[in-house]
């Protein structure tokens, strides 16, 4: 029998040690999602208009990847690399200054909205 046909018996689960579990969906250390960059898989990434903006840093408080990016306490971009395009930036923006474009449209208008 190889291992992939390989049948666990898992009915008294329950009863196993911690230990004994496989630890699944862990990461073992704090702060490391700095070194995995996740936007290669973003559907949508966040548009700011520079006009509209009222640099009140709600979407740098509310991003969950921190990567609304801020100098001299203005936003001036996204990290890119890390952005999921989940959008809390642009739902939370008071001021209707950003906007989820697809990637694909961005591509396609040549990077520019």
């Amino acid at each position: 029998m190889s291992p992939s046909q390989k049948k666990w018996d898992v009915s008294k689960i329950q009863e196993w040690p911690p230990e004994k579990h496989e630890a699944g969906a862990v990461i073992p250390e704090a702060g490391n999602a700095v070194n995995y960059q996740t936007g290669g898989w973003r559907g949508e990434r966040p548009v700011r208009d520079a006009d509209k903006c009222t640099q009140c840093l709600f979407c740098y408080f509310y991003c969950p990847d921190t990567s609304v990016i801020v100098e001299d306490k203005k936003v001036v971009g996204f990290d890119l690399e890390h952005c999921k395009g989940c959008g809390i930036c642009a739902a939370e923006c008071p001021a209707d200054a950003i906007v989820m474009c697809t990637e694909t449209d961005f591509e396609q208008n040549g990077g520019n909205e």
